[in-house]
């Protein structure tokens, strides 16, 4: 599958910018996100839960989520995986982030009740990294097509949760990072050159090229779990 990305500017709060995906010379469309709140799926020693970037298509994710996932596989040996994709717009919609950071949230404290033992893998790419960063506790608001905070996960649940893999990470950017509880067991990676993730970046392949590093993300993971 080819993968064209094309960087805009955009005149949100004060200038921000977008990835936009299409495959095959066709624009991806997002699915629409649901009001209800996430339901538990069937328990799994440890779920993926993967947030995509502005208008990726793939399950999880063409440029990481799906890499990430089956690399993850080929990690853990004697533990069941399952996947849950965050289910929000993925486009330039003010809102969108932060109703992937409300379905994240609510799909995670969800499954956390109704399965006591299993852990969880947060991934997140480009917008996707707002909606993980939102959910940890960490503002995207003022980023690249990011949100205020509107959910956090509770502090029950957050030794629950292995890793966090993020991916060209508005965040970055602006001088932010992930701090605090989650600090010690996220992975943020931002190739250089990436003007998502890195401050007077300009190369805009550089935020296609984070499926090279699905094996460095998987090994990351598999070792907290």
């Amino acid at each position: 599958m080819r993968i064209r990305l094309c960087l805009a500017a955009l005149s949100l709060a004060g200038g921000a910018g977008l990835a936009t995906f299409s495959a095959s010379s066709a624009t991806a469309t997002a699915p629409a996100t649901t009001s209800a709140p996430a339901a538990a799926a069937a328990c799994s020693d440890v779920e993926v839960v993967a947030a995509r970037g502005t208008f990726e298509p793939g399950t999880l994710g063409f440029i990481v989520g799906d890499p990430v996932y089956s690399a993850l596989k080929k990690k853990i040996t004697g533990k069941s995986l399952s996947s849950y994709a965050v289910d929000y717009p993925a486009n330039l919609s003010l809102t969108s982030a932060a109703q992937g950071n409300r379905d994240l949230v609510n799909h995670v404290q969800s499954q956390a009740a109704a399965c006591p033992n299993q852990r969880f893998v947060l991934v997140g790419y480009s917008q996707g990294a707002n909606v993980v960063d939102n959910s940890i506790g960490i503002s995207s608001a003022g980023a690249v097509v990011g949100s205020p905070i509107v959910a956090t996960l509770p502090a029950a649940v957050e030794p629950k949760v292995a890793a966090v893999l993020l991916f060209g990470n508005p965040i970055r950017a602006l001088g932010k990072s992930v701090t605090g509880t989650y600090q010690s067991r996220t992975l943020d990676i931002c190739a250089e050159g990436d003007p998502v993730c890195e401050r007077g970046g300009g190369d805009t392949g550089a935020h296609l090229s984070y499926r090279d590093n699905a094996d460095e993300a998987a090994t990351f993971a598999a070792g907290r779990l």
